[in-house]
């Protein structure tokens, strides 16, 4: 069976309206499928942990690996510092580095931040994470980045965090630096809570050895349309070597890698990332990890992101059928 985007597009439509009222439900046969809150980042109250749990519940999604900011805004933190950005284009096509004022505006912002996490209560976060179970919505991941610059006192607060919301794994990036993988891993195991890597395009069965033989609370939190889409190959053998191991997935949908650079990121059914064999591979063998829906292709003329992620819901819906 080859699902078409017509085929998970009319699955979406026989989701009657009033569903959207009722708690969601994204478990489908045995496959937790849940979103990553990045995934609504260019909508309104993007930060806003009320209108983040709206966007769930309407595109009936009941678990999420939430972003850090949603969670820390509801809870009295000050803004996120802003996301450091790449060289600006100038005219005339010349790449200007940020001044010195920007950078010193995040420095700023970082060490505020930093000062009021390491002395938060944790009752606003216990609010949160009623909240989201009320209506039906489980944290089962939580993004918050450590870094080798923070004290550790703010790593016990990340940790707190993570445990307070009832998310089971914390999320980063796959770490290139050997320090930052060894202090992480360490938290990890004393805490007794995993952090799971995410892939760009870097990993492959060496890396993903050494990152997981730093502790038994190292874990991967796999992409599989960035690891197809840098390397023309299916994930699905890689998620079989390493289902004790994996806490989550990102699900995408992605076109294979092309004269050296890799595939870009497309509407799911007009790629070619095996997502179909992905998703009957986790009900298949049982796998409780979750799978994230992560939206990042460019949102189609007259379509809108929630209608995309309602249409990803469907995707899942009719490939697991």
């Amino acid at each position: 069976m080859t699902l078409t985007r017509r085929d998970f597009t009319r699955a979406a439509a026989a989701i009657p309206l009033a569903a959207h009222a009722a708690k969601p439900n994204s478990t489908i046969h045995g496959v937790n499928i849940g979103v990553i809150t990045y995934s609504f980042r260019s909508l309104p109250g993007a930060n806003s942990a009320e209108e983040t749990l709206k966007y769930c519940v309407e595109c009936g999604v009941s678990g999420i690996e939430l972003m850090s900011g949603v969670a820390e805004v509801y809870a009295g933190g000050p803004q996120p510092p802003p996301r450091p950005a790449g060289p600006a284009m100038a005219k005339g096509g010349q790449k200007t580095a940020p001044t010195p004022a920007m950078i010193e505006a995040r420095r700023k912002a970082a060490e505020a931040l930093s000062q009021w996490r390491v002395s938060a209560s944790m009752d606003r976060f216990k609010a949160f994470r009623k909240m989201y179970n009320d209506a039906g919505v489980r944290i089962y991941a939580f993004k918050l980045p450590p870094t080798l610059e923070m004290p550790d006192a703010e790593y016990e607060y990340i940790w707190n965090v993570a445990e307070t919301l009832g998310a089971n794994h914390l999320t980063m990036e796959l770490p290139a630096n050997g320090r930052l993988l060894e202090r992480v891993a360490v938290f990890a195991a004393k805490r007794k809570i995993p952090i799971a890597f995410h892939t760009h395009g870097q990993g492959g069965s060496s890396m993903f050895d050494k990152v997981l033989a730093a502790s038994p609370y190292t874990a991967l939190n796999l992409d599989v349309g960035h690891y197809f889409g840098v390397t023309g190959e299916s994930p699905v053998p890689i998620i079989e070597k390493y289902h004790a191991r994996i806490a989550s997935l990102h699900l995408k949908d992605r076109q294979a890698p092309e004269a050296g650079r890799g595939g870009a990121n497309v509407p799911w059914g007009q790629g070619a990332t095996p997502l179909k064999e992905i998703l009957r591979t986790m009900r298949r063998e049982g796998y409780k990890f979750p799978g994230s829906i992560e939206y990042e292709y460019e949102t189609p003329a007259g379509s809108s992101v929630l209608d995309e992620v309602k249409k990803c819901v469907a995707y899942c819906r009719a490939a697991l059928a």
